[in-house]
């Protein structure tokens, strides 16, 4: 016979309640957001599986807040791979020679700049953005030390910087 401690009792209890309390209500505020039910859907349920992933749940005092602050980070997490498919997809379709890539080409090449992306959220905004200028637009790096209003030389540091965090991927 398994016994079920009451720790873990309450936690399935105050769980199950909150899913039962919030989950309709936590949907349709994040398909405000996203307009697509089926989005928000996932990202609702994405946001309950954090909380259930939480060790102490019985410390949460305002758990729709907790709730929405997880569902509004996972949402920005979701337009940023939207947007960086978007524009990969972009990107292929006015490259001719790429035209004929396989589905799981695609795939996986999106699957990589995710990866890059990741990587690339724990720089600077000047870092990051000096790398895209970089590798995308293929500027130099004064060119991009022009755009961004910095030295040669910071530049350099930035580049290093980028560098570093999608070597870390490898």
């Amino acid at each position: 016979m398994i016994t079920v401690s009451f720790a873990t009792a309450a936690r399935d209890q105050f769980l199950g309640g909150e899913f039962r309390r919030s989950y309709g209500w936590l949907t349709a505020s994040v398909h405000r957001l996203v307009g697509s039910r089926n989005d928000a859907e996932d990202l609702a349920a994405s946001a309950f599986t954090e909380l259930a992933g939480m060790e102490d749940v019985g410390q949460i005092r305002q758990p729709r807040a907790l709730l929405t602050t997880i569902a509004r980070r996972l949402t920005y997490e979701f337009w940023r791979r939207r947007d960086l498919e978007r524009e990969y997809l972009e990107q292929l379709a006015q490259a001719p020679e790429f035209s004929d890539a396989s589905p799981e080409d695609v795939c996986e090449a999106i699957d990589e700049l995710l990866r890059i992306d990741a990587a690339l959220q724990s720089i600077s905004a000047k870092a990051r953005e000096a790398f895209i200028l970089s590798q995308f637009e293929e500027l130099g790096y004064a060119e991009i030390a022009t755009r961004l209003c910095v030295s040669v030389s910071m530049v350099r540091k930035y580049m290093a910087q980028a560098l570093t965090a999608c070597c870390a991927l490898a």
